[in-house]
């Protein structure tokens, strides 16, 4: 059985980046591997043992193409609403939050954010298969 261990995305500057995640997700530093023509940095928290691992390539200055096919990072919390206030209030304008209810039965309560890079995350509320 394979077990999935992290996803990958490239980040400009790594400050920024793992402020944001810090500070929005409350992701912390698990590892830091320095290359010549770039950086790892694996972010985690106590909640589980996937991580997010950021890839800074020295020397790039333009932001990336995030193209038509990244969709987006999921995380859940246990109070959607004080999350979404805690990010306007850290100035990360999080989108509205949806109830996505097709046929009546909320399946799940979310909103989106990006990162510094433009990266979509999706914060959901825990319930349901989302926990």
């Amino acid at each position: 059985m394979a077990k999935a261990i992290h996803t990958m995305i490239r980040v400009l500057e790594e400050e920024r980046s793992v402020k944001f995640y810090e500070d929005a997700f409350g992701l912390s530093s698990a590892e830091r591997l320095d290359f010549e023509s770039f950086t790892l940095v694996y972010l985690s928290n106590a909640e589980n043992s996937f991580e997010l691992e950021l890839t800074i390539n020295k020397g790039r200055t333009e932001a990336y193409d995030l193209g038509d096919g990244y969709g987006h990072l999921a995380f859940c919390v246990d109070d959607l609403a004080a999350e979404h206030k805690r990010f306007e209030d850290a100035g990360y304008a999080p989108r509205k939050i949806v109830d996505f209810a097709p046929g009546g039965e909320t399946l799940a309560r979310f909103f989106f954010v990006q990162d510094p890079d433009g990266y979509e995350i999706e914060v959901m509320q825990k319930a349901g298969r989302y926990h």
